[in-house]
C-alpha cells in the first residue's frame, strides 16, 4: 500500500515528537488522524501553534480527546480506516511523576491498554508505540534492548513505560499484532517543551537568570535531534515483525557542561550555574546503544549536538522574539 492510500494515527499529534512526525508524514503523502488532549501541563499555546501548522494540510484531522476518554476513541476507530497507530501521546517528565503519580498511570497505562484494545477490536495490524531511554534505570543498554535488563525503574514514570512495553508484547504474541517500541533518548529540538533543559538553559541564559545544574553537572545525556528520531519512526513503519524494541538514540554520550558551553557560546552569554544535587528519579548518565537499530532500520543518528542546538536556538529566536 502507498502513503498515498495509508491512514495513520497519531496520538499525541500536538506533542513535540507527535507534531514533527506527523509533519513529515503529511509531506510523504501519508493522511493523518490526530489525537491530543492538548493539556496544561505546559504551555498550551505552544500545542495549538503546532496544530495549527499541522490543520493547514487537507490530509490532517484532528480530535481534542484524552486516551483515557475510550468512548471518544472508539468513534474515531469505527469512522476511520485506520492502518497503523502511532502512540506517542503520554504524561511525560520523570520529576512529574513523584508529584502528580495518578496522570500517568492514567494516561500511560489505562490510555495505552484502551488503545491496544481498539486496534485489536478493529484488525489493525501494526502498532508504533513511545518507550523510553528511562527504563533503563541506572543500567545501560546492550546491543539488543528486548534482552536488557529494565526491572529495576527509578521513576513511576519509568515503570509506566516499561509497563508498555509488557503490554504490548502479550497483545503481539496472543493476537498477532506487530508491536514496535522505541526508546527515546533526551529528544530535542524546534518546538520543544519548555520544561526541559535545554529550553529552560536558553531562556534562562537569554534573561541573565540562574541555571539549575543537577548532581554538581556531573550527568551526561544521548542529546537525540528531532530528524533523527522522526526518521527511525518513519522507517519502523514498513519493518516487518511480530515484537520488537528499538533504541532511538544518539551514541555519542554528552556532558551536560559541553552542552551548557555550546549554548553560552551561541547566545554570547555566560550561565549563572546554581550547582544542586541529583534529584530522584534521575539517572546521571543515559548512553545509548543503537546496534539494533541500525542494523534492522538501517538509521544512524545524522545530526551532531551543535548543529542541533543551532537549529534550536535559531527557532527559540525566531518563535519568542521575531514574531
Amino acid at each position: 500500500m502507498s502513503s498515498k492510500n495509508k491512514i495513520i494515527l497519531v496520538t499525541g499529534s500536538s506533542g513535540f515528537i507527535g507534531f514533527h512526525l506527523s509533519k513529515s508524514l503529511l509531506e510523504k503523502g501519508y493522511t493523518i488522524v490526530g489525537v491530543d488532549n492538548e493539556n496544561d501541563y505546559y504551555d498550551v499555546n505552544l500545542k495549538e501553534d503546532r496544530r495549527k501548522i499541522l490543520e493547514k494540510y487537507s490530509d490532517f484531522k484532528f480530535y481534542k480527546i484524552s486516551l483515557e476518554d475510550n468512548l471518544s476513541l472508539e468513534k474515531i476507530f469505527d469512522t476511520k480506516n485506520i492502518d497503523i497507530v502511532i502512540n506517542l501521546a503520554a504524561q511525560a517528565w520523570v520529576r512529574y511523576s513523584l508529584i502528580h503519580p495518578e496522570a500517568y498511570v492514567q494516561t500511560n497505562i489505562v490510555g495505552f491498554f484502551n488503545i491496544l484494545e481498539l486496534v485489536r477490536k478493529h484488525n489493525i495490524k501494526k502498532i508504533i508505540y513511545a518507550s523510553s531511554s528511562s527504563v533503563y534505570g541506572k543500567e545501560e543498554p546492550t546491543s539488543v534492548p528486548h534482552e536488557d535488563n529494565t526491572n529495576e525503574p527509578i521513576s513511576l514514570y519509568a515503570a509506566t513505560k516499561m509497563s508498555n512495553e509488557l503490554m504490548a508484547h502479550v497483545y503481539s504474541h496472543a493476537y498477532g499484532i506487530s508491536t514496535i517500541g522505541l526508546r527515546f533518548f533526551t529528544v530535542y529540538g524546534p518546538f520543544w517543551r519548555p520544561d526541559m533543559a535545554i529550553a529552560k538553559f536558553t531562556k534562562n541564559i537569554s534573561s541573565g537568570k540562574p541555571i539549575d545544574v543537577y548532581n554538581f553537572g556531573n550527568m551526561q545525556r544521548s542529546f537525540t535531534y528531532i530528524d533523527d528520531i522522526v526518521e527511525g519512526i518513519i522507517k519502523s513503519i514498513n519493518y516487518e515483525c511480530v515484537f520488537e524494541i528499538f533504541n532511538l538514540g544518539n551514541d555519542n554520550l554528552v556532558p551536560l557542561e559541553s552542552m551548557i558551553e555550546i549554548l553560552e557560546n551561541y547566545l554570547n552569554k555566560k550561565a549563572i550555574k546554581n550547582y544542586l544535587p541529583l534529584q530522584i528519579g534521575d539517572a546521571p548518565g543515559n548512553k545509548t546503544n543503537i546496534d539494533h537499530s541500525l542494523k534492522n532500520l538501517k538509521r544512524s543518528p545524522g545530526v551532531d549536538i551543535e548543529t542541533g542546538l543551532r537549529k534550536y536556538i535559531e527557532w527559540y529566536r525566531e518563535y519568542y522574539f521575531d514574531k
